[in-house]
Formats: structure tokens, sequence, C-alpha cells
């Protein structure tokens, strides 16, 4: 008698991700409603509270159709998920709004982010590719593809500009490039041009840093054509880097530098990362309460309902409250990482990493920047921060993560 796997169920749906979820988004409330009823809020914060759950609310209903739709569903067109994505990002470059930007498209009441669609596409797409039965991730011209899948999207990003958004795109490629198979050697080499980019700016640093990389590959006895192609490529990084960093706009360099110390900057972002930091190290151990923290209250600290939303859990619910939300974030992508890992289609299972990776990007950066130890790059946190298409993203991350674990047993 054959074994024939149980049939996928809606009600087999990951009950831990599903409470996460809940939690999460029930904290960002509690947070939004604290940094918009303020003192001195401004009328047209007033109601994002309001907002806020009307948008989890048909969040939940676009999660609850993803998940009753079969992966081969989104297999089979991924690459035109991919395509809208990108011509959006065209397109909001012309007739795109923002500050001092083209991030968004206006659709009536309805404001418009193509970025947070084209991760949804660019996950899809990667994951059909990686997966198809042609592809050999030994060969460098489908390592290439793969890169060029995530680069696309992420040079028309910095053009709106967006950097922080351009630097999440980018990080899709190395996780899903190893979820897929790809060795660890061929990840070292693609690396490298990271290292040489990070020493470009200093001779002497750039000089050790090329040395350790030559010397690796030889001491690995990589083949010489290797070698040289990676010490061109590098040497290029090296040359090219500063030229770019002197196109880069002036808020840009000054987030980075900023961020390494060169420049404290107290007007602008060093001041929002030392209010930040005050706001979490005066709530202590159990946090100053809610709808009490004096930072949050006197709006010391701008976009505290956005970017900054960490702040105002860090400052109302203290160190416990922080932990336990790094606990919830941490169950959350736990637990996607064994629906990945258990998942027997190997699209399905990239799709989950591309998803934790999303998620961890994002969480990493945004937490990161509230203590100062990321630059501050405009990156929300999931779930939290207060935002209807960066909340509308994440619920279908995490729709398409709950699917793939209800039917793990299929192959496409």
């Amino acid at each position: 008698m054959l074994l024939r796997p149980p049939p996928e169920k809606v009600r087999d749906l990951d009950k831990m991700i599903v409470a996460a979820i809940f939690i999460l988004v029930a904290i960002g409330l509690m947070a939004i409603y604290s940094a918009t009823t303020a003192i001195n809020t401004p009328a047209l914060l007033k109601d994002n509270f309001a907002k806020q759950v009307i948008w989890f609310t048909i969040g939940v209903m676009i999660a609850s159709a993803i998940v009753i739709t079969p992966m081969k569903v989104f297999y089979k067109y991924a690459y035109w998920f991919y395509g809208i994505g990108v011509l959006l990002l065209v397109l909001v470059l012309f007739i795109g709004t923002g500050k001092g930007s083209h991030r968004w498209l206006e659709l009536g009441p309805l404001r418009l982010q193509p970025s947070e669609i084209a991760k949804i596409g660019t996950i899809l797409a990667l994951s059909r590719f990686a997966a198809g039965a042609a592809i050999d991730l030994r060969r460098l011209k489908d390592v290439a593809l793969m890169f060029a899948m995530v680069l696309g999207p992420a040079l028309l990003i910095i053009k709106q500009p967006d950097l922080g958004t351009a630097i999440v795109f980018l990080s899709l490629a190395i996780p899903m490039l190893f979820w897929a198979g790809l060795s660890p050697f061929i990840i070292f080499i693609l690396l490298t041009p990271l290292l040489a980019l990070l020493a470009s700016f200093h001779a002497y640093a750039f000089f050790l840093v090329m040395a350790v990389i030559i010397g690796t590959l030889i001491w690995l006895r990589t083949r010489w054509w290797i070698v040289l192609a990676v010490f061109v490529v590098n040497i290029g990084v090296g040359v090219v880097t500063p030229k770019v960093w002197e196109g880069m706009h002036g808020y840009q360099r000054n987030r980075i530098l900023t961020f390494v110390g060169i420049s404290e900057d107290p007007k602008g972002t060093g001041y929002q990362v030392n209010q930040a930091k005050v706001a979490i190290g005066a709530g202590g151990f159990w946090g100053k309460g809610w709808l009490r923290g004096t930072q949050t209250q006197l709006r010391f600290l701008p976009e505290q309902h956005t970017d900054f939303i960490f702040t105002v859990i860090g400052e109302e619910f203290g160190f416990f409250g922080v932990g336990f939300v790094i606990m919830v974030f941490l169950t959350l992508l736990l637990r996607a990482l064994l629906i990945a890992a258990a998942a027997k289609s190997k699209f399905s299972s990239l799709v989950v990493v591309g998803c934790i990776t999303i998620v961890s990007v994002h969480t990493i950066v945004n937490m990161g920047m509230c203590v100062g130890v990321m630059p501050v790059t405009g990156i929300p946190l999931p779930f939290l921060s207060y935002g209807g298409s960066a909340l509308w993203t994440n619920m279908v991350i995490v729709a398409l993560i709950l699917n793939v674990g209800v039917r793990r047993f299929q192959y496409l």
C-alpha cells in the first residue's frame, strides 16, 4: 500500500506563526496609538491608529486569499509578478511622489509603494529560476542571472532614491543562492567585492584586504584564471567606489558618516539616533508604562510612529518589552525556517527563505539604527511600524510562509 501525504488543510496553519503576527501587530498598534496621540501631535497623524487597524484588517483578507491559493499558481506566474514589480518601479520614477524622492504612486485615496510589490515579485522569480531543472549553480551564467534579477530592481530603487530598500533587495541574493545549493567557496568569492568596497577609501586597508583575498584563494588552490578574475573585479570595485561616493546625495553620505562616527551631525541624523538611544535607555527594565514615555509624549523623536517605532516600545515597555518583541520575531523566523527545511518543493522552500531574509534584514537594520549600530536608512520595523504598503507586504510574506507550511508535502 502506497503511503500518501496528508491532504493540505487550512486548519494545519502554523499556529505559532499566526500568534506571533497578531502579537506583533497588537504591540505595534499600542505603540502607534501612543506616538500619535501625544502632545502637539499634528492633526494629520491623529487618525493613524484607526488607519492601521483598517489596513491590518484588509491585510488579513489578502493573506487569507494567498493561503488558500495553491503554490503552483505562484510558480506559474512568478515572472509575471516580477515583471509587474519592475514596471511599477520604472513608472514611479516618472509620476511618483514623495518628499524629495519618487517612491509612491497616487491611486485616488491610496498611496502605493511599488518597491513593496517588487519584493514579492523578486522572491517568486528568484525561487522559480533557481528551482528550474536546467539550472546549474556551478555555471557562472546561472549565478550571474540570479544576481541580475536582484540588481535590476535595486538600481531602480536607488534611483528614487531609497538606499535602505535597495540594500534589502541586494540581501536576497546570497541566502537564496546558498539555500539553492551554491557552494560556500563561490559565496566567499561573491562576497570579496563587498570587502574591497569597505576598504576602498584607505590605500593600506585596501592593499591588506586584497592580499588576504588573493592569499586565501591561492591557499585553497584555486585555478589561476579565477584568481585573476577576482583580482580584476576587486580592483575595479576599489576604483569605482570613491566615484560612486561622490555621486551620492548629501543626506546619504551624511547618514553613513554619522553611522561610522566621522560626523556627529547633532541636528540631523545624529539627533535622531541620540534621541532614539535616550528613549530606549530611559525605559529601564520594565519601562515607564504605556502612554507615559516622556520622549514619546513630548515628540522629541521624529518619525516615532514609523521608522523609530522601536524606541516607543523601548521607552514605555523597557528591556522586558524589547526582549519580548525580539523573542516573538525569533519564534516567527525559526518556525519559518523549519517550514523551509520540511518543504518537498524546491520552489516553495526557496520562497520561504526569501521571505525570511526580507523580514530578518528589516528587523535587524531597524532595531540596529534605533540603538546606533546601523545607519539610519528609513526601513520600517515589520508588523509594528505605521504604513499600509509595508504592512500588506509583510502580511503577504507571512501568508506565503503559511501556504508552504500547509502544502509542505507537495511537489510542484
